[in-house]
């Protein structure tokens, strides 16, 4: 159990401690090759793992280097796709289509979860990344087919040094993206750590079991699909800003609902109403932060999205010691209602934010 816990703080942590580089790194260089690039890595990577997998050459060394190395790959895919979905549409349709690719990206996680398990039970792990090695090839093919769109942002020609001291600047002197980087910081921790707590939930909580917390985790993936879905539907949408206060208000009071049933249903019906609030508040920081910086600025404006999100593993760690302390539904009440309260306060203590359009 260590070494699991282990391997995924190896995979998340690059987006803590890269964020910022690779932001730079996509203002430096051409998205759509850059893209093109860490798809190939990433076929390298999973080849890797799975030649060791089926020689059963696997050590702990070689899983923990492995899952190191995909995270940082996945540090600059995340970041580099957000700034190319914005460069292919421009910002009149930036809305629909970063909700799309967060929808895409959803709905390849339900159905991946459920062929995974499927291929370790008939092929074995080794056989899975054999698959995983083949879809990320099918992506490198795609991205080369696809037309060369024109980079909506500049190149910037600077050197990647020239780029993190200029990146440095930015977030100093750009209040709102600082702003915008604490508020997603705080949703990660005292929000999106839930799913960490679910399986006590189907446990202790439901006793539904193993069968029960699969169809928790559908229920998560559908509810933050629905969200994603109304928000590409609002088009050029004005009042973001107000908006997002909504979304984080609405995700910690959803959270702060599970603490007061034992109901199946009612339970999934909450489940799905929380992720969709998180679908639409991670989607509108993404976009709302690349509005509010230059044009080629914005690659460094989602790295600084990738840097909040790489303090998720406080909270996991945090929501883990109070369900420890409180059982899990003291633990989701207790950080719904943080998460609200700091809604509410950002809300009406900061007017600049909420007016953004």
């Amino acid at each position: 159990p260590v070494m699991v816990g282990l391997s995924t703080a190896l995979r998340m942590a690059p987006m803590f401690f890269l964020g910022l580089l690779s932001g730079s790194v996509a203002d430096r260089l051409n998205r759509r090759r850059l893209l093109q690039v860490v798809t190939l890595l990433g076929c390298v990577v999973s080849i890797a793992m799975a030649f060791l997998l089926i020689t059963n050459a696997a050590e702990i060394w070689h899983v923990l280097v492995l899952a190191a190395s995909g995270g940082c790959i996945w540090t600059f895919t995340f970041t580099t796709r957000q700034a190319l979905t914005y460069d292919m549409v421009g910002t009149e349709h930036a809305l629909n289509a970063l909700s799309l690719n967060d929808l895409s990206h959803r709905i390849g996680g339900v159905f991946g979860s459920i062929l995974a398990g499927v291929l370790i039970v008939t092929v074995g792990t080794g056989g899975q990344y054999i698959v995983i090695t083949i879809c990320f090839v099918v992506a490198f093919t795609v991205l080369l087919l696809t037309r060369n769109v024109a980079q909506f942002a500049p190149v910037n020609r600077q050197s990647i040094l020239s780029n993190l001291k200029s990146y440095i600047r930015l977030i100093r002197g750009n209040r709102t993206l600082m702003t915008l980087m604490l508020l997603t910081s705080a949703t990660e921790v005292f929000g999106f750590t839930n799913q960490s707590i679910l399986p006590i939930f189907a446990r202790d909580v439901l006793g539904v079991g193993a069968i029960g917390l699969g169809v928790m985790t559908a229920v998560r993936q559908a509810g933050g699909a629905l969200g994603l879905i109304i928000l590409a539907n609002l088009g050029n949408y004005r009042s973001k800003g107000v908006l997002t206060f909504i979304s984080v208000i609405g995700f910690g009071l959803s959270q702060m609902a599970l603490f007061l049933t034992s109901i199946w249903v009612f339970f999934l019906i909450i489940l799905a109403t929380i992720n969709a609030f998180a679908s639409i508040a991670d989607t509108l920081y993404k976009m709302i932060m690349q509005e509010n910086v230059s044009n080629e600025e914005r690659g460094r404006a989602m790295g600084a999205w990738v840097l909040s999100i790489g303090v998720s593993p406080v909270g996991h760690i945090g929501i883990g010691a109070i369900a420890g302390i409180f059982g899990a539904p003291g633990a989701i009440l207790i950080n719904g209602s943080i998460l609200t309260v700091i809604g509410i306060t950002t809300m009406v203590g900061l007017p600049k934010i909420r007016r953004l359009e």
